[in-house]
């Protein structure tokens, strides 16, 4: 394995359902590529029904691709029983809600010793516990052993998660909504802990969010997601301050911390991933499209019926768009 290998990479990964009665095929992951590299956070960003928890769970080994693969350290990922289950400590999962996550009959040192259970380690039990919740910000640990979830406040509970995670010593934590359930004040209190454990630890982190002010915050990177595929694609900074997709403009003008963008409001329906359209799968939305511009620019055409690769526009910085916005 060479240094620039990712630690963790989709490869034209397809994810597909099907549909009950008449709704057929749902193509909810089509064709992503993704990389995730050793010490890095990259935020993995879109609405509701995108795909993006999807494509989580695939990287997580959770659901198994239709086409495609997953790549550890540059070799496809096992689904066997033996190695999954080697494949999961290494990477680790933090669930949105904390109180859904964690047993409430369980104490907090059974919720965060029963990964070390389950995959039989010969750790010291307790010590690792108590590193783990130390690591995750609840100190003196064993303050909170023999606490229950009831007795504890959100971040308390989140931070219980995440020493779950730990306990197990990860590579890649993947945080799907970490703090979409927590309070503002308690938000940056989680977000600067993942920040420093990647400092510390080395950890890669996947971080799922419909929110770009939180990618703005920890991400290295951004990947934006739509209708199950990745239509920008870059470092946050390039991202978020020189979006190139109108669906990134769009998701950005409603971002309290980005400045100086014109709330864009999208029309048409919800991404539906049985009812993919031709062409750009955005276009139907696309205010481009819908103001009238790309017929100006002679692009309608070719948005409505020619589908995009995602291309580097600058380095580093990929869009799928007939007409990315700066050009």
């Amino acid at each position: 394995m060479t240094e620039r290998t990712p630690v963790l990479e989709a490869r034209n990964l397809q994810v597909t359902f099907t549909g009950r009665g008449s709704r057929g095929v749902a193509r909810a992951v089509d064709g992503v590529q993704l990389a995730l590299h050793r010490g890095e956070i990259v935020a993995l960003v879109g609405e509701s029904g995108c795909g993006k928890t999807t494509l989580a769970r695939t990287l997580l080994g959770l659901e198994r691709p239709s086409a495609g693969e997953v790549l550890v350290d540059g070799q496809p990922l096992s689904y066997s029983s033996r190695d999954l289950t080697a494949y999961r400590k290494r990477v680790q999962l933090v669930l949105q809600d904390p109180s859904g996550a964690l047993n409430p009959r369980h104490s907090v040192y059974e919720a965060v010793a029963e990964g070390l259970r389950i995959h039989g380690s010969e750790v010291d039990e307790g010590v690792a516990v108590a590193d783990a919740l130390s690591r995750a910000g609840l100190r003196p640990p064993e303050r909170f052993f023999l606490r229950y979830p009831h007795e504890l406040s959100g971040g308390q509970r989140q931070r219980v998660v995440i020493a779950g995670a730990l306990v197990l010593n990860p590579d890649v934590i993947v945080a799907d909504e970490p703090v979409s359930s927590l309070d503002a004040s308690v938000r940056g209190e989680i977000l600067a802990l993942l920040l420093r454990l990647r400092e510390e630890l080395g950890l890669s982190l996947l971080v799922v969010t419909h929110d770009l002010g939180l990618a703005w915050n920890i991400a290295d990177r951004v990947a934006v997601m739509y209708l199950g595929r990745i239509v920008e694609e870059g470092p946050t900074e390039e991202i978020l301050r020189s979006p190139r997709h109108p669906y990134t403009r769009a998701l950005l003008s409603v971002v309290p911390e980005i400045e100086g963008m014109d709330e864009v409001v999208l029309t048409g329906e919800p991404p539906d991933p049985t009812r993919i359209p031709s062409g750009c799968r955005f276009h139907p939305r696309c205010p481009v499209v819908v103001s009238g511009e790309a017929e100006r620019l002679g692009i309608v055409e070719a948005c409505r019926g020619t589908a995009l690769p995602v291309l580097e526009v600058s380095a580093g910085h990929h869009v799928a768009c007939h007409l990315p916005v700066g050009d």
